[in-house]
């Protein structure tokens, strides 16, 4: 599927009065291991996924960042990563642990969770570290649409919010950061929301209006029926659901107990239904470069 980059305004079609809802479809965690990679490239070829975001510092980065050099019509971002989460299957910084020694641990990998990323990372650290994953992607070849954040690790602290919206600026690529609704009461979970809005939106940055993640296990009807639910019932406006692709094979299936997700989601977004269900409700399935491109004089 191939999609053209088009402005687009946030929630208003000047030829319908009806509003306009429109969905990027992002599958996070590309270069996180060799079934990931395959449920992701099936995905986006064969389903509905419209997006992916890579995880630089990851073994199978490479994989993946070939094919993203080899397919530029599609859409990537940088999974920006802070943390190495799975007990058995480690990642370090890109930068090197000698220039980076507040992000890792005792055995040299990236911290586990978030809360140990707010209580150790040195902004000034962090910000050598995601400089180096967006500048590896880039000698890689992999032509970049956004920005976001593995885990949400960079709302871990106020001062490493603020480097996240910088990069975006620097780099005019921009960030998943929705915004704040009475639904997501992102505002009373992140009170400094609006101060990082604020700068993206006076740059031109687009600002998503929702964004869905469901990370509960399930059989995969049941999953299926939850996607298919929250698209008939999507808001207007730009919203994203985050999605994690991939087969239950060995490979994963040793490094995560979240195989049966990942297996599901891939299912789910390579099912017709869903490809029914976006043109029965009439909702456009976009790109975060459609949704970042702007207007032309």
């Amino acid at each position: 599927m191939m999609f053209v980059a088009v402005a687009l305004s946030q929630t208003e079609n000047p030829l319908s009065e009806k509003p306009v809802r429109r969905v990027i479809v992002h599958a996070d965690d590309a270069g996180m291991s060799h079934s990931v990679n395959r449920g992701t490239i099936d995905a986006m070829e064969q389903g509905s996924v419209s997006s992916a975001s890579i995880m630089v510092p990851c073994p199978w980065f490479p994989e993946f960042a070939k094919y993203a050099k080899e397919h530029p019509d599609r859409d990537y971002g940088i999974h920006l990563t802070l943390n190495s989460e799975w007990d058995l299957y480690r990642w370090g910084p890109v930068a090197g642990r000698e220039r980076v020694p507040s992000l890792v641990d005792e055995h040299g990998f990236l911290w586990d969770n978030v809360a140990q990323v707010a209580a150790n990372v040195k902004v000034e650290e962090a910000e050598i570290e995601l400089r180096a994953q967006i500048e590896r992607a880039r000698e890689f070849g992999v032509p970049l649409s956004h920005l976001d954040t593995h885990m949400g690790s960079a709302f871990a602290r106020p001062d490493l919010a603020k480097l996240y919206v910088r990069l975006s600026l620097e780099y005019q690529l921009p960030v998943l950061v929705v915004r704040p609704t009475p639904v997501n009461q992102l505002e009373q979970a992140f009170p400094e929301v609006l101060r990082i809005i604020e700068p993206l939106e006076a740059a031109g940055m687009p600002v998503l209006d929702e964004v869905y993640q469901f990370y509960e296990h399930g059989p995969f009807e049941q999953r299926k029926a939850k996607y298919l639910d929250t698209l008939r019932n999507l808001p207007p406006g730009t919203s994203e659901i985050i999605i994690h692709c991939g087969y239950q094979d060995a490979e994963l299936t040793a490094i995560t107990g979240s195989v049966d997700i990942r297996d599901t989601d891939r299912q789910t977004f390579m099912d017709p239904d869903v490809r029914a269900c976006l043109e029965q409700e009439g909702i456009e399935l976009i790109t975060w470069k459609q949704f970042g491109a702007k207007p032309k004089p």
